[in-house]
């Protein structure tokens, strides 16, 4: 059921079929040459902000974060103020890693595990600066891996290099800690206190339930990009005759035919019903919601999503007016009263 036809650009075709160190070279250059040169910046980041640390004071704009406010600033000048924040210098970056039997799947260009894999590389090349860390937790049948959070080159290829190396899981393998909520739940009491990034990178095909608190939770205190791995058959199903599924958690085979239109219909709309839910639980938790596919190019997709995050993150916080004279208020001679 693989498309036909060449890959396109920038798609991670048959990483195990290389070797790892090929592999890594492999998704390396395609990062650093397309989304590298497209993301500009000393300090790129997936998910734009306003940072944590304190920076200069300025008059109060409508429209600006009153919990941003400088009272004791207000206080000496008798005259609003806000402080504005600038990015920190170091960053710490937590993935939780789905490497469950869900993920074993795919009918595009890769597998799921493989795209996995490419959004981790992603995040990780380009928040690699001096000073940063970026650690892992890996969901797998045979239990919860822990990569501590550590800075370095040969640090994060061997984060990379162990993702590569993951066995796969057998259908209906069941393992303790391995599901979503228990993860997320690992990365609150692992993480550090200081505010970073926490990507969490799944298909999120479990009971939106059992993860959805503990996600609101951790973005309570970090920046959280939701990355969803989703395949072109978890939305409609071809008319191919008469196919055999199986439930890769639970080992469950059911034979089904596709022939049967009314059957095909309401699997779609079962499909779309299931990924709604799955993009509203993201938006409650307030996490950013990244969607890549195994049929489309996710280097294209994360450029969109980062100048999507931009262009959101620019409208919120419109840059300060830099006037010779401040606006008076209304009412005030030259502020425009009738």
């Amino acid at each position: 059921m693989t498309p036909s036809g060449a890959p396109e650009r920038g798609i991670p075709v048959g990483f195990r079929e290389l070797a790892p160190e090929r592999a890594l070279k492999r998704l390396e250059l395609v990062i650093v040459r397309r989304l590298d040169g497209l993301l500009q910046g000393d300090h790129l980041g997936l998910l734009p902000g306003q940072g944590s640390e304190a920076a200069e004071g300025r008059e109060y704009q409508a429209g600006d974060d009153v919990r941003a406010m400088d009272w004791n600033l207000t206080a000496r000048t008798t005259v609003p103020h806000v402080r504005d924040r600038i990015a920190d210098r170091e960053l710490e970056t937590w993935a939780l890693v789905d490497a469950t039997a869900s993920m074993d799947f795919g009918t595009g260009r890769a597998e799921k595990r493989d795209l996995a894999v490419a959004a981790v590389a992603a995040v990780a090349f380009l928040t690699e600066r001096t000073g940063n860390r970026i650690g892992a937790q890996v969901l797998h049948p045979s239990g919860p891996r822990h990569v501590p959070a550590r800075t370095g080159r040969a640090h994060l290829l061997a984060l990379l290099r162990s993702l590569l190396a993951l066995p796969r899981s057998e259908p209906g393998e069941q393992g303790g800690g391995d599901t979503l909520g228990e993860g997320i739940g690992f990365m609150l009491r692992t993480a550090g206190r200081r505010r970073g990034l926490a990507v969490v990178v799944s298909d999120f095909l479990e009971d939106v339930g059992s993860w959805e608190r503990r996600l609101t939770q951790l973005a309570h205190r970090h920046q959280v990009l939701a990355v969803e791995v989703v395949d072109p058959r978890e939305l409609t199903l071809p008319d191919v005759g008469l196919l055999a599924v199986v439930d890769p958690e639970s080992g469950r085979r059911r034979e089904i035919s596709t022939a049967n239109p009314r059957l095909r219909l309401r699997y779609a709309e079962a499909a779309r019903e299931q990924r709604a839910a799955i993009a509203a639980a993201l938006r409650r938790a307030g996490a950013a919601h990244l969607r890549l596919r195994t049929d489309r190019d996710w280097i294209r997709d994360i450029v969109e999503h980062v100048l999507t995050q931009r262009r959101i993150a620019r409208a919120a916080n419109p840059p300060p007016r830099r006037s010779g004279m401040a606006a008076a208020p209304t009412g005030a001679p030259g502020g425009g009263a009738a």
